[in-house]
């Protein structure tokens, strides 16, 4: 459950697990809470002898060993504020930074943290961490996420990674089960109450408590008109091939970025980004606003963002059915068995899950099979 810097993983491979569970916990009618646990300075505070002793545990031999302690040893740092360069301090924890090493040696040192989650759910980015549970009683949910948090928290003390209280987060999803104005607080060991929040930003994308997008999509529509805005006061510096470089470089990437993740939203909301790349596209063409959005992008040769989305979506499809996805992914993709020999057997067909409501025909499994 580490997706942070692992071939073939990433981002959106860790929100696809995440949001395919909740999905599926509201779909049964169940309440689903969660807790976004947030690390200060963890890369920092790796201690030398603890992930020494980690890597021992895996089997490496005593020559690796003391190559690895040499490779902590005799570290320093220095700052040079305004031109003035400090005095060495030396660094006796932390993996370095901008190393290679670095990222992989800090997986292995909060690896099993997720032994310590006991029935709840967890997943890791590098030091993001969501831990999640679901059940038809609230009182249970939060009783046992409670539970778990604490386990959680003990197993990054004895890793000497201290909890970020002020940024750690709990969100509470639910779209039509009744649910308290203040639901029972989670609390940290030192007794800090958790902030309940109705939207929280995980790996880059805009959650919110009913699973809209809302707010995901208005961050976007955003961050991309402030965008366009600037390229159009600036048109008469750039050419026709840098118009169209820096669209594909500047605007595309924000769109296709979790696009897998945010295209359950409505088509109310989602039309609204259609809006943003038809702007992209005037800018690259100084085609006339009537221009019928379909003439819009035969003349760049783009496809409509859905059929964007759609595409990157059957990607992520075809790479989990090639086993180029981590286990957490392909398991949510099984192939059906062909019932007879036909001609379409010839084809892949996958299990459908059981979906109880519309929505949770979103959900990764459902929504896989049925695309």
């Amino acid at each position: 459950m580490q997706s942070g810097f692992r071939a073939g993983q990433g981002c959106t491979s860790a929100m696809l697990k995440v949001l395919n569970d909740i999905i599926t916990a509201i779909d049964k009618r169940q309440y689903c809470a969660a807790v976004f646990i947030d690390l200060a300075k963890a890369f920092d505070s790796v201690n030398h002898h603890i992930l020494i002793g980690r890597l021992n545990s895996l089997g490496f031999s005593n020559d690796r060993l003391a190559w690895f302690t040499n490779y902590f040893s005799d570290r320093v740092q220095c700052v040079k504020p305004e031109g003035l360069l400090s005095g060495p301090l030396a660094v006796s924890m932390g993996v370095p930074q901008c190393s290679f090493l670095g990222p992989t040696l800090f997986s292995v040192y909060i690896n099993d943290v997720a032994l310590a989650a006991g029935d709840s759910l967890i997943h890791l980015y590098a030091d993001d961490t969501i831990l999640y549970t679901s059940g038809p009683s609230l009182d249970t949910v939060l009783t046992n996420l409670q539970m778990s948090f604490n386990a959680i928290q003990l197993s990054f003390r004895g890793l000497q990674l201290l909890l970020n209280a002020s940024k750690t987060k709990c969100v509470l999803f639910n779209r039509s089960l009744p649910a308290p104005a203040r639901p029972s607080s989670i609390t940290t060991l030192d007794g800090s109450d958790l902030e309940y929040m109705d939207n929280y930003k995980y790996l880059g994308v805009w959650l919110d408590c009913k699973l809209s997008f809302q707010t995901h999509i208005k961050y976007l529509q955003s961050k991309i008109t402030s965008r366009i805005g600037f390229l159009f006061r600036n048109k008469a510096s750039f050419t026709q091939a840098a118009k169209h470089t820096l669209v594909k470089l500047a605007i595309l990437p924000i769109l296709d970025f979790g696009d897998v993740i945010y295209k359950i939203a409505s088509n109310t909301l989602l039309i609204k980004l259609d809006a943003v790349y038809h702007s992209a596209i005037h800018f690259v063409t100084k085609a006339p606003y009537t221009t019928h959005h379909c003439d819009l992008y035969a003349l760049v040769g783009w496809p409509s963002l859905h059929i964007r989305r759609q595409t990157h979506w059957l990607q992520v499809i075809h790479r989990s059915l090639l086993g180029k996805a981590p286990p957490y992914r392909s398991s949510l993709v099984t192939i059906a068995a062909p019932t007879h020999s036909t001609h379409s057997s010839r084809y892949i067909s996958l299990v459908t899950p059981n979906a109880n409501s519309s929505f949770g025909c979103l959900s990764s499994q459902f929504s896989a099979a049925n695309d």
